[in-house]
């Protein structure tokens, strides 16, 4: 970052507000008969939830060796502990209602915890020093590395839960429905709870009320590519693995020889699909694989958690979700659940019949937005995720730039300048009523650099070894959380992060309004580049507000931004009489028209007010 934020400013012009040439012409009739192709018939839903997600593993890491495979001792590991009070107390002033806590259930390790009564893993079927977070070991335990006391791990936990709510926080955790790690056993389940697999028949590929599938007669074969720490030797490593019969692989793979690109280090749960017979269902009776399911959400619920990050949720068959959601929401009602979805043809059937409250917008709006952000793209990509891809549901879509799953902004292989969220995650945050999410260290401009081993330096923070996260230690300042090490640009980005996501959290019409698309009222107009100016509104009957961005990097845009008609009468605005524009985002004086000068990577909010 070598170049301070922009000053979003506006450039007041000396002319009166002007309606748009082409909105006189429209008739009574046509506007009381035709649907406006500008605005949807969706009544917006008030969800909005400011997400932030965090690795506890790396989010309270003081120490910045980072070496390459280095281990906890060498390179730190975060703990539970270290999510202060003042770090969540930070979050809260940020904006933030609720913090999704990543890695908290035990998942398989290259650590020794057998001093613990943890069995030693082999790092054959393990992926990086530290292990995937989602190849759960035990879903009734939580990450021996996150705790300061081993043997007390899950009050250290239930601390946090306290200590998040006693900040007005919320918390999210991980659950993981899929796919467990091959060296499944849970050692803290309560008494009564039969393990998973403990009483399948193995002699079966498939059975209805088998946990999970088999491969009869075959011994697992590990991807002999898999070299997991390097030129060092893990647990246990001597390219084999003892699973016979094999299982079916995580990721739908059939074979006793996954690949190496293949979650191998994990084995598909089975919920009553024969996928080798057609994916015929037997969901009559109950699967086995449902209630144990259920009992575990149940368990974490009583624990006082908020709600649940569902991965892969479309792995999942959607029987199950309609099912188990309102057994877990008996326990408790308020409880949010969250589907990582990546297919738009089946979101609507995730929300009506599987009851989740929301789904990933990924392969939609993030998609779009980064190739914006890259300088590849054109706004007519927003366009089409409001028009069809999530028409009717936006309410219950989740936006974000960032998680970790995908590369960091600041990183060459997404956009290298962090500036480009200014634009984007503007959109993300106010183009509909459903929750808003940033991952740690985004709001610094954290990169991601380094080779940190199993994560071998793609443009993602790593969640498979022990690793520092240097943007994110400078906000973190030794415990201080007050951004105490923070460049001036650092400063300048989190200030538009804080002030947009509080924006978001707070108004009315963000929250709940309805939605008015003005690219159409203003792309014939020749100082409104529409490939990367894009404007809509946000209104109810308390407030209206115009969202106007630049995506542009390196141009200065002058457009006069029309708002037709048809748009005013919907806000309640009367067309004869003028308006003040104030600039919420920017904290800018108000101003009486609407020629712009919109600087580039810039985003500006404006409530509009009839002129007194």
């Amino acid at each position: 970052m070598h170049k301070l934020i922009p000053i979003a400013a506006c450039a007041l012009a000396l002319v009166a507000f002007r309606l748009s040439p082409s909105s006189s012409p429209v008739s009574v009739t046509d506007s009381t008969t035709l649907p406006d192709p500008n605005t949807t018939d969706e009544t917006p839903k008030d969800n909005k939830l400011v997400i932030y997600q965090l690795l506890p593993r790396l989010f309270g890491n003081k120490k910045a060796v980072n070496k390459t495979h280095g281990t906890s001792a060498e390179n730190g590991t975060g703990k539970f502990n270290d999510i202060t009070a003042p770090a969540l107390q930070a979050l809260r002033r940020m904006g933030v209602s609720h913090v999704w806590y990543t890695g908290i259930i035990e998942h398989a390790t290259m650590a020794d915890f057998t001093k613990y009564g943890i069995p030693l893993d082999d790092a054959d079927v393990v992926k990086g020093r530290a292990g995937s977070p989602y190849a759960i070991k035990d879903y009734y335990d939580v990450d021996p590395d996150l705790a300061v006391d081993v043997q007390n791990r899950m009050r250290e936990f239930e601390a946090l839960v306290k200590r998040t709510h006693d900040n007005q926080l919320k918390l999210i955790i991980d659950f993981i429905p899929n796919h467990v790690a091959r060296t499944y056993t849970s050692d803290a389940k309560p008494a009564g709870v039969v393990d998973l697999g403990q009483k399948d028949d193995k002699t079966k590929a498939f059975a209805p009320q088998n946990n999970f599938y088999y491969l009869p007669g075959k011994t697992l074969v590990v991807p002999k590519a898999n070299n997991p720490l390097g030129a060092a030797l893990g647990p246990k490593e001597d390219k084999k693995f003892n699973e016979t019969p094999a299982k079916a692989t995580g990721n739908d793979v059939f074979s006793a020889e996954p690949k190496i690109d293949d979650w191998f280090e994990t084995i598909k749960l089975n919920y009553g699909v024969d996928y080798q017979q057609g994916r015929k269902s037997h969901f009559e009776p109950v699967p086995d694989t449902w209630k144990k399911m259920r009992d575990i959400l149940i368990f974490w619920a009583k624990k006082d958690v908020d709600g649940f990050r569902c991965d892969v949720a479309e792995m999942v068959p959607v029987e199950f979700w309609a099912w188990v959601i309102p057994e877990v929401k008996k326990v408790k009602p308020s409880l949010v659940f969250i589907a990582e979805a990546y297919d738009p043809k089946v979101y609507k059937r995730y929300i009506e019949q599987g009851k989740f409250d929301f789904l990933y917008d990924k392969v939609g709006l993030y998609d779009g937005l980064r190739r914006l952000m890259r300088g590849e793209g054109n706004t007519e990509d927003i366009t089409k995720v409001w028009k069809e891809e999530s028409r009717g549901i936006s309410s219950h879509m989740l936006r974000f730039l960032e998680n970790h799953d995908e590369q960091r902004i600041a990183s060459p292989e997404f956009a290298t300048d962090p500036r480009t969220a200014i634009p984007a995650l503007t959109v993300s945050a106010t183009l509909a009523s459903g929750p808003v999410m940033v991952y740690m260290g985004q709001e610094v401009g954290e990169p991601a650099k380094g080779v940190a081993g199993f994560n071998t330096g793609d443009g993602r923070t790593t969640i498979f070894d022990y690793w520092g996260v240097p943007e994110h230690q400078k906000w973190m300042n030794g415990g201080k959380f007050d951004g105490g090490r923070l460049s001036a640009e650092q400063r300048q980005l989190r200030g538009f992060y804080s002030r947009l996501l509080n924006l978001a959290a707070s108004s009315d019409a963000i929250r709940r309004g309805r939605f008015y698309e003005l690219q159409d009222a203003n792309n014939l107009s020749q100082s409104y580049d529409q490939k990367h100016v894009y404007s809509y509104l946000r209104y109810t009957d308390k407030q209206k507000l115009l969202v106007v961005v630049n995506f542009s990097r390196d141009q200065t845009l002058k457009p006069t931004i029309a708002i037709p008609k048809e748009a005013q009468v919907a806000m309640g605005l009367d067309p004869q009489q003028q308006s003040t524009y104030t600039d919420l985002l920017n904290q800018a004086p108000a101003t009486d028209n609407l020629s712009l000068n919109l600087a580039p990577l810039s985003a500006y909010v404006f409530e509009i007010s009839p002129k007194k």
